[in-house]
């Protein structure tokens, strides 16, 4: 499925803002076309396991498996954002590109954190 498509079986993280946002970062990661071969490998690849982890959240049954997998996704949002500075500043990407990649992943970072503190710890 592109961008902005859907298909009308809904799946648990359909409406799950956390996904959306880590989706739009996807895209932004993408569209960055980091110049550094091995950068830009491992920006998509901790913003596709952004996407990942946060649909695994939606999909688990405890409340702490839900918490492990959204920590996760924190993690790899945090990772994909960092890559997408560091091409910046390397000269590898474009500073706008850094800038909107870094307000999603601000955006996505604080939605993650919200669903993993709704979680009781031991």
């Amino acid at each position: 499925m592109g961008e902005g498509e859907r298909n009308p079986v809904l799946l648990p993280y359909d409406n799950l803002l956390a996904y959306d946002v880590a989706a739009k970062l996807l895209v932004v990661v993408r569209d960055a076309r980091i110049r550094d071969a091995h950068l830009r490998d491992q920006a998509l690849r901790a913003a596709k396991n952004a996407c990942l982890n946060t649909a695994e959240g939606a999909g688990r049954d405890t409340i702490r498996d839900k918490a492990r997998a959204y920590t996760s996704a924190r993690s790899e949002v945090t990772e994909a954002v960092a890559a997408v500075e560091i091409a910046a500043i390397a000269g590898d990407c474009d500073d706008a590109t850094a800038i909107e990649a870094r307000a999603l992943a601000g955006r996505a970072i604080g939605l993650l954190t919200g669903l993993i503190k709704r979680t009781p710890q031991p």
